[in-house]
This record gives C-alpha cells, sequence and structure tokens, in this order.
C-alpha cells in the first residue's frame, strides 16, 4: 500500500515563493547600490580603459527581454491564486517586488573597463571569464559569461559613442591578453 504524501498549503507555498522573490529583489538592489563605489568617475581611465553611464532609454534596450519575461511573471499566479484559494494579497505582493525588480532594471547604469576586470551592474568580471559575442547587436556591447551556457548573456548598455569607445578598449584587452599568453 502507498503512503500519502502531504503537500504544503498554497499559502505556505506562496509565502515561501514570495521570500525566494524578495531575496532576489533585495540582492540585485545591493548590486546596484555598489555601482557607484565601483565606477566613481567617467571618462578615459588610466591603462587604456574607458568608464561611462548608461540613461533609462539604454537600459530598456539592453533589458527588453527581461522586461517582457517581468510581464509575463506578473501575470502568472493571478490565475493560480483562484484555483488554489490562495490569499490574494501574495499576488499583490508578488507583483509589486517584481515592480521593484523592473525598476532596477531601468535604473542607469555604471559602467568600466579595464585592463583587468569590466565593471557591470555593480559587479566585477575578469575578461579571462567572459568572451564577446560572435553576432554583436547594434545598441549594445554583448558579452558572455564562461560557463553559463544560456544564461551567460551580458549586454552592456549606453549611448553609441560611449560603446564604441568601450568597444576598442575591450579589443585592445583582449589583444593584450592573447600576446601575453
Amino acid at each position: 500500500m502507498m503512503s500519502q504524501i502531504a503537500l504544503p498549503t498554497a499559502e505556505s507555498f506562496a509565502l515561501f515563493v514570495i521570500i525566494i522573490l524578495a531575496s532576489i529583489v533585495i540582492w540585485d538592489a545591493f548590486w546596484l547600490t555598489k555601482q557607484k563605489r565601483d565606477v566613481p568617475n567617467f571618462g578615459e581611465l588610466p591603462g587604456g580603459g574607458y568608464a561611462w553611464a548608461s540613461e533609462g532609454a539604454h537600459e530598456v534596450i539592453r533589458q527588453w527581454g527581461n522586461l517582457f519575461s517581468m510581464a509575463a511573471m506578473m501575470s502568472l499566479p493571478w490565475a493560480l491564486i483562484s484555483l488554489s484559494k490562495t490569499p490574494i494579497i501574495y499576488g499583490i505582493i508578488w507583483d509589486c517586488l517584481l515592480a521593484f525588480h523592473i525598476i532596477y532594471l531601468l535604473v542607469p547604469k555604471r559602467y568600466a573597463v579595464t585592463s583587468t576586470h569590466l565593471f557591470a551592474d555593480g559587479q566585477r568580471y575578469e575578461w579571462s571569464r567572459l568572451k564577446l559575442a560572435k553576432k554583436q547587436p547594434k545598441r549594445r556591447i554583448m558579452l558572455l559569461r564562461k560557463g553559463w551556457g544560456i544564461f551567460g548573456p551580458l549586454p552592456l548598455g549606453g549611448n553609441y559613442h560611449d560603446l564604441d569607445l568601450a568597444k576598442h578598449a575591450i579589443a585592445r584587452f583582449y589583444q593584450n591578453d592573447e600576446s601575453s599568453e
């Protein structure tokens, strides 16, 4: 005879999912606050690097796929709430957290390329862990994080002039890295 498996209640599962989403939103907010400390100035940097900032419109171009995903995720729980008899407050909290996340996606970002690292989204990436995508979009720079598979794209936003200067700096750093090996 098979024993029955006790599933968690809809409310306890909703709370669990809200806690996970809140953790992600807080984590992203933390990284967003670091970017001014990591990239305090803009323009040419010592050693041939370059630092720049994007604007909200550049971040829309950079994050368009994530924005559509967030919109889909905001609508997702509403059909399940009525079916599972989950209190509506969990759907409201879910949508509020995702709205904060959308705001974070659209906040102008600070970027910098140095001879050793890329600074993006409040994080520092070593060049050895990144590679340029073979096909570059027109209004972004697309880097790929090695070993991340489909989750690896790391687009950089900004105006055409800043992206052009950053592309040249990145190309110099990759050339220097290849010649030193």
